[in-house]
């Protein structure tokens, strides 16, 4: 049986993790969007609000929510703009009628929901017909790096094993089709975000770090459920942050992603 938990916590060295995650990721993620300027747009799952503020900030005429669990991330400091709010509510039963956005868009959020079907169900619910919906996920045993870095590799597996635990899915970025699909989205599109990072690339270092810290937080949990030994987790740290490193040094990624529109 599944222990529902975030795997990831929200204790302030995660919330920066995140802040960086944000840093590296939201401009390419933007461009996947493509607000057309004026809509109306809900976050599935803002964190932080750091996406959700840069839409609103670059978008004026949009009206921009965020929608948010946990107390603690929506208590994170975020842009005052006029054309955004926060709500606290359950990806499971959105808080907003049938037909209130034109876009609706969730990231890194469908791997940690109870049931990510329900979750884009609701998604699908509270568009406008016409309207469209996004997500960007997580496949997370695609990560690879060049060199090698068996201590560390496996480290990640028991991560992944500790997400699976606790309720998540951490391959949930290969079953987008069908869960749109199913959903009830018309003229599904299927793409990815590519994530190559090597050595000497400004952001070389701050992927390995994030990798490195989402293990470094999940390992009291997993030592606590036998996944893992804490020498098992300072080898599997040494060995990555010696990587990092390294001049001829690759890490090597990609986000799955789906659109698909409300008829």
């Amino acid at each position: 049986m599944a222990e529902k938990k975030y795997v990831h916590g929200t204790n302030a060295e995660e919330q920066l993790r995140l802040a960086r995650l944000n840093e590296l990721t939201n401009d390419s993620y933007l461009e996947f969007l493509q607000p057309e300027g004026r809509e109306s747009i809900l976050e599935v799952g803002s964190g932080l609000g750091i996406l959700s503020g840069t839409v609103a900030e670059r978008y004026p005429e949009a009206k921009v929510v965020g929608l948010e669990f946990s107390a603690e991330q929506l208590a994170y400091p975020k842009k005052l703009l006029p054309n955004i709010r926060y709500v606290r509510g359950d990806a499971h039963r959105i808080p907003f009628p049938a037909g209130s956005f034109d876009l609706v868009y969730g990231r890194y959020i469908l791997e940690h929901v109870v049931n990510a079907q329900t979750v884009t169900n609701e998604m699908f619910r509270v568009l406008k017909p016409g309207g469209r919906a996004c997500v960007q996920e997580n496949n997370a045993l695609v990560s690879i790096f060049d060199p090698d870095c068996p201590r560390f590799d496996a480290l990640w597996r028991q991560y992944v094993q500790l997400q699976d635990r606790f309720g998540g899915d951490p391959q949930v970025g290969k079953k987008l089709f069908a869960i749109f699909k199913k959903a009830g989205f018309t003229e599904i599109r299927l793409t990815c975000e590519p994530e190559f990072h090597h050595a000497g690339m400004p952001s070389f270092l701050p992927w390995v770090e994030n990798m490195i810290g989402i293990v470094e937080a999940s390992a009291p949990d997993m030592q606590k459920y036998n996944f893992t030994s804490l020498s098992q987790i300072d080898e599997g740290v040494a060995e990555a942050r010696a990587f990092a490193e390294r001049d001829d040094a690759t890490a090597l990624f990609y986000w799955n992603r789906a659109c698909g529109i409300k008829v």
